[in-house]
């Protein structure tokens, strides 16, 4: 089968690899119908060290299930499924939580060992039961770009407005848009948030944020941002900050533009060692959450917004392309010239 490889930063390569195939019986092998590139996948591509076996990449995937293994019970030959940035086996303490991203037996597609990517033809599932969503839908083209968000971004804007306390007639603002960013603004919006701030300044994804219901932008850096968005607050600042950047210049914004008493959910993978700056976050009353999202716990939850159009999160991708194409999604997204890559293999 076709899969993607990374070998180096800015080195991406569609590739034959043995097949995707069984080996624990809780397992469930899965034919990909769609899968995308994700903004974090460009923190490799940017300085992934040589390897010479390799990463393989893609953690964002929906597609037909082609088999299970012998103990699995929960999925079945056929279903149409979403498969979560991260697999669980549903069961231990953390699972039982609703954080399924801390699973005692779980981890991460394409960054486990011996678990594939998803920007591939197909992939081992482990632990299917706790890991896989099966959609009570058909393979309805026009809703497949939005069920795929279900397994990353959309659930990662959710959980960046949950864990930021996203409130009705709330104050927020959103750093960063990308993905993650744009799907933070539908998750305030739908939350109930009364003012909506997006920090960007791309065109494109202002207008897309604007859609989804950003009542402000801010494209201002710096000092010049944190002070603009102050301002647009009544100089206080706003009761809740999703970060979805990851940068340490991204997570000093958010504390900073932070009311006392409000909340920051950083959902950016974090590419800094501490959080700045600890003093005026102690005063301000600041609470910093967020983390790798259980997205699995939100899907009942999001689903049916997906399937009525109340939310639209598919608008994201920007750009399709066919699986020997990936690699030049990534410099698309890597230059900005495209928000999120869908892949249809």
């Amino acid at each position: 089968m076709r899969a993607t490889i990374m070998y180096r930063a800015g080195d991406v390569r569609v590739e034959n690899v043995p097949d995707a195939t069984i080996n624990q019986p809780t397992d469930a092998l899965v034919r990909i119908t769609r899968a995308c590139i994700c903004g974090s996948d460009l923190w490799p591509y940017k300085d992934l060290e040589p390897t010479a076996a390799g990463r393989a990449m893609g953690h964002e995937a929906i597609g037909v299930v082609e088999a299970v293994g012998k103990e699995v019970r929960k999925v079945k030959k056929g279903d149409f499924v979403v498969m979560p940035f991260a697999f669980s086996d549903g069961t231990c303490e953390f699972c039982h939580e609703g954080l399924q991203t801390a699973c005692v037996h779980g981890g991460f597609f394409g960054y486990s060992e011996g678990v594939g990517g998803a920007q591939a033809e197909a992939v081992r599932v482990p632990l299917a039961d706790g890991t896989l969503y099966v959609l009570p839908v058909g393979r309805d083209e026009a809703l497949l770009p939005a069920l795929l968000t279900l397994s990353d971004v959309m659930g990662t804007g959710h959980h960046a407005a949950v864990t930021a306390r996203v409130r009705r007639g709330g104050k927020v603002a959103v750093v960063g848009d990308g993905a993650v960013g744009l799907c933070g603004v539908i998750a305030a919006k739908r939350l109930g948030a009364e003012q909506i701030i997006i920090l960007g300044r791309h065109p494109a994804r202002i207008a897309l944020a604007k859609a989804f219901g950003a009542t402000d932008v801010v494209s201002e850096r710096g000092e010049e941002g944190i002070e603009r968005v102050r301002k647009l607050t009544g100089g206080h600042g706003v009761h809740s900050v999703l970060e979805s950047v990851g940068s340490e210049q991204a997570m000093l914004t958010a504390l900073n533009i932070t009311r006392p008493g409000g909340a920051v959910g950083r959902v950016g993978v974090p590419h800094y060692e501490g959080i700045p700056p600890s003093e005026p976050t102690f005063y301000k009353n600041i609470t910093v959450s967020g983390g790798p999202a259980p997205v699995r716990a939100y899907m009942q939850e999001l689903l049916p917004d997906v399937l009525e159009g109340r939310i639209q999160p598919g608008r994201v991708f920007d750009c399709t392309l066919g699986l020997n194409q990936v690699p030049e999604g990534y410099r698309a997204m890597d230059e900005r010239k495209a928000i999120k890559v869908m892949v249809k293999p």
